[in-house]
């Protein structure tokens, strides 16, 4: 299916499951299943910004092959033009949250998912900062979330992967921040100490924090902590751990197209820190095609 077209293979060499036979017997099985991707190493969220540029100046409908986590997904979303691309995701990176919620359990799952080709439309959600805006495909987080990201420190989430987040967040709750934030959503108004705008239903991995979400669905789930304790914020941790965050009484969710976010609280997408509320979110239809 994917044999005439140009085909790109994004890989990062920092991501928390990357190895370099890995990545050649990825190339060899793509190869002999006539896909011959074009081999971008990605550094740097600017290192994929600067190759989407040049594959949005040559190629009307490309192959986009993401071997890496969900930030280097993230990347490649925010630098491709609407409506153009079908992307692949190889789960190499430390939480692999994209390939949790297309069911990929491997690389060799992900190759064979590729070469299969079977893809269907990809919404993606769009953060608007006072002077800046954000693609995402999984979720952004305002508050505790936000600020959990934000803290971990770069070399510790390297050694440890998603252990770091962890540490972030125990850390983070010795100074907690109990102010809170007006979220119009749905047409209601809602006072919240967070919100997590889900396009995908999983959450942190493998966990299932708005199972209503799908990445084709033209709509996001707010996903509202009304709560400012602590002692709310471990009984969610525990819920989700067990699966049961879906009749977690703590949470209060509404299926939407837009939020409009005021107050100030960290916000983070796709586990990177992007920047501070007052925010906008809206959802962006039929942004690609991907493989599932």
């Amino acid at each position: 299916m994917f044999t005439s077209m140009d085909t790109y293979l994004f890989v990062n060499p920092r991501s928390g499951r990357y190895g370099r036979r890995r990545i050649e017997t990825a190339i060899k099985s793509l190869t002999i299943a006539g896909i011959c991707p074009k081999i971008f190493p990605v550094n740097t969220p600017g290192d994929a910004l600067a190759y989407c540029c040049t594959i949005n100046e040559t190629s009307q409908n490309p192959l986009i092959i993401i071997a890496a986590g969900d930030g280097t997904a993230n990347a490649v979303i925010n630098g491709l033009q609407y409506g153009t691309a079908t992307l692949a995701i190889l789960p190499l990176g430390t939480s692999n949250v994209l390939s949790a919620e297309l069911g990929i359990t491997s690389l060799e799952d992900g190759i064979q998912r590729i070469i299969a080709g079977k893809t269907r439309s990809l919404t993606v959600g769009v953060l608007e900062l006072e002077e800046s805006s954000h693609r995402f495909v999984l979720m952004a987080g305002v508050g505790v979330d936000g600020s959990i990201v934000r803290d971990v420190h770069p070399l510790l989430k390297r050694l440890v992967k998603q252990g770091a987040y962890a540490f972030s967040a125990i850390t983070g709750s010795l100074g907690w921040v109990k102010s809170m934030i007006t979220v119009k959503a749905g047409g209601r108004t809602i006072n919240c100490h967070s919100v997590i705008a889900c396009n995908a239903s999983k959450y942190a991995g493998n966990f299932v924090l708005a199972s209503d979400s799908d990445i084709s669905l033209p709509e996001l789930t707010a996903v509202c902590i009304t709560k400012n304790s602590r002692r709310t914020y471990i009984r969610l941790a525990l819920e989700l751990a067990l699966g049961r965050s879906d009749t977690s009484s703590e949470l209060l969710r509404l299926s939407v197209n837009g939020l409009e976010i005021s107050g100030t609280k960290p916000i983070q997408i796709d586990g990177d820190f992007v920047g501070y509320s007052p925010a906008r979110i809206r959802v962006l239809p039929n942004f690609a095609r991907i493989i599932f």
